[in-house]
């Protein structure tokens, strides 16, 4: 638990970390200024205890959440604060045990955490959108984007022709698809199986592409071929995402899971939308924001609210906090995340009312 001065202490070499370094606003999070400034809808006291995405060593939010808790402190100074950035494994069995009161995900809740909870506290968590993923940062919830090789003449696919490829149950549409030919293409191309790479299947990647292009299937194409992060007897480290672009480059007919910071001159992204014919983007920061890109990722923070009760109202106040104007500029400025969308937004902050 933090008292005042050791808060004090803590927050106040927070802005002259490299980190929190101000940039001129981007257009693409220039609507952060136009965000109504956070207004108390009560003055309220007590303990938050935060758990979430960090660790002893790789301290991912720490700047951010120092931000968030001096300003909120500064307009609720009755809060107290405990903070335990132990990794998001950790960060959802604080709540159901009752160590801790929110917990800020590095990532979208699992599966197995909802069980787990469900198990325990005997209803679902509640989850609060409150930041967008990163298009290409490590650590930051980057994108999960779609490469085909460079003399692939695909330049989109829809997220039910994703579920085609790369799945096997076809909840999204009548058939797979395992031909360069169902999806249009001619000549050469027509009789050729399509050669699918990606994260391993049961780890967190895996994990978000499952929820979100597999309806929750666990049953993927069974030519897929999958990739883990190595590291050799030199320590050098090979990443899964760079393995993955490498060998769509090596492969004219193959395609992959993975993204733009691993591109390499073999392969080129694809354009993706929700729905077949629907309107298609690249993964940009606009298009993560206003969630029009099928596979960006959303940062949640977790929190346990029993049916038909209200949340502790320190915890209410800090997550309307976090969405206001002044906590989303404190994403930007403090983090590699960014902001929820405005739509999205005033979803959250309905929920919370």
């Amino acid at each position: 638990m933090l008292n005042r001065r050791a808060f004090a202490r803590l927050t106040a070499g927070a802005a002259l970390s490299p980190r929190l370094a101000l940039a001129a606003p981007a257009p693409a999070t220039a609507f952060v200024d136009r965000l109504p400034a956070y207004r108390p809808a009560a003055q309220v006291s007590g303990l938050v205890r935060l758990w979430g995405h960090g660790s002893p060593t790789h301290d991912f939010l720490g700047d951010l959440v120092k931000v968030w808790m001096a300003g909120f402190q500064r307009r609720q100074p009755g809060v107290r604060f405990g903070y335990q950035l132990y990794g998001t494994a950790s960060a959802v069995g604080a709540l159901y045990t009752g160590a801790g009161d929110i917990a800020i995900l590095g990532e979208e809740i699992s599966p197995d955490a909802v069980r787990a909870f469900t198990r325990a506290r005997g209803y679902a968590p509640t989850d609060i959108s409150i930041a967008t993923g990163s298009v290409d940062v490590d650590f930051f919830d980057y994108a999960h984007m779609i490469f085909v090789h460079r003399d692939n003449p695909l330049t989109r696919l829809s997220v039910p022709q994703l579920e085609g490829i790369f799945g096997e149950d076809h909840r999204l549409r009548p058939r797979n698809l395992r031909l360069w030919g169902d999806l249009g293409l001619a000549g050469d191309w027509a009789e050729r199986p399509i050669h699918p790479y990606g994260w391993k299947v049961d780890e967190d990647f895996g994990l978000f592409f499952r929820e979100r292009v597999l309806g929750g299937s666990h049953r993927w194409n069974p030519a897929i071929t999958e990739f883990s992060t190595s590291t050799s007897a030199d320590g050098r480290k090979s990443d899964r995402g760079q393995k993955i672009v490498d060998a769509v480059g090596a492969d004219r007919f193959g395609v992959g899971i993975s993204n733009v910071r691993f591109k390499n001159r073999d392969v080129k992204p694809l354009a993706l939308s929700w729905k077949d014919g629907g309107p298609a983007c690249m993964a940009t920061p606009e298009t993560l924001i206003s969630q029009a890109y099928p596979l960006v990722r959303i940062i949640p923070a977790i929190v346990d609210r029993a049916p038909g009760r209200p949340l502790a109202p320190p915890v209410r106040e800090l997550l309307r906090y976090i969405l206001s104007r002044e906590g989303q500029q404190a994403l930007i400025d403090a983090s590699r995340y960014l902001p929820l969308g405005e739509a999205a937004r005033a979803r959250q902050l309905e929920r919370l009312a």
